[in-house]
């Protein structure tokens, strides 16, 4: 009987020391310049990437895989699946990928290879589906143009990059973060059009957090709730200043 017992003791205490020895869960944030941070003065804190590592907390890494000007396209001028960063994302070995590519497929040289979007979609989420950690992965759709830039523009964004992603997305059954939307009461926050400032880039990793949060909550890795939530009817300013960490943590509150 003691020796059972002593088997039983021991069977909980290795498992309790797993628990709190687990790894912490890496997050792979895979685009392009408005991943990257282009435009952002101190991009290294200030990206939406490095803003989502410090809401989502202790428990999880988040990198940055962005580079500016890339396409998801491999037939596009600057394909991001020819870049090393995308070999280091894969080397990185995720648990969450969230892929935020598309705006640049929208300039005329390169949508005229449209026919190609889903099925280089397809490919570079199995990429990493195929992992060891078989990560999960997060179609994000475009956030908005506020007016054509450099090729890019709003209309080819929202009647063909979204559909396509959205069917890949029923397709592969991916979740799908609606950047785009949840961007476009706050274009303002698009200095050149194309890449949001400081507080665009907050926005965009509040939203992620909010979803990513909602969706791992029931993971048993996951053991925090999270400390607030971006708010959809707020301006991405209202985040500074006392009112906004009054309301931040009365948000919390009723999260838990």
């Amino acid at each position: 009987m003691n020796k059972r017992l002593g088997m039983v003791l021991l069977v909980l205490v290795t498992g309790l020391l797993s628990a709190v020895g687990q790894e912490v869960i890496r997050v792979a944030c895979v685009g392009n310049s408005i991943t990257f941070g282009t435009g952002i003065k101190d991009r290294e804190h200030d990206s939406y990437p490095m803003v989502l590592g410090r809401l989502l907390g202790k428990g999880y890494e988040v990198r940055n895989f962005g580079i500016a000007a890339r396409t998801l396209m491999n037939k596009g001028d600057r394909p991001y699946m020819n870049e090393q960063i995308y070999r280091d994302a894969l080397a990185y070995n995720p648990n969450i990928v969230t892929i935020k590519l598309g705006t640049n497929d929208t300039k005329p040289q390169n949508w005229q290879y449209n026919e190609s979007f889903k099925d280089d979609l397809r490919e570079l989420v199995k990429s990493f589906q195929d992992l060891p950690t078989h990560p999960a992965v997060y179609l994000c759709l475009p956030i908005p143009c506020r007016q054509p830039q450099w090729g890019i523009n709003d209309s080819t964004i929202v009647v063909g990059v979204i559909p396509y992603i959205r069917q890949v997305a029923r397709e592969m059954h991916l979740p799908v973060i609606d950047l785009h939307t949840a961007f476009l009461p706050y274009v303002h926050l698009l200095p050149d059009n194309v890449h949001p400032n400081k507080d665009g880039a907050s926005l965009i990793a509040h939203v992620l957090c909010d979803r990513l949060l909602k969706d791992v909550r029931h993971d048993k890795r996951v053991t925090r709730q999270p400390r607030f939530f971006y708010n959809k009817k707020k301006d991405a300013r209202s985040h500074k200043g006392n009112t906004a960490s009054r309301n931040s943590r009365l948000s919390a509150r009723r999260q838990r």
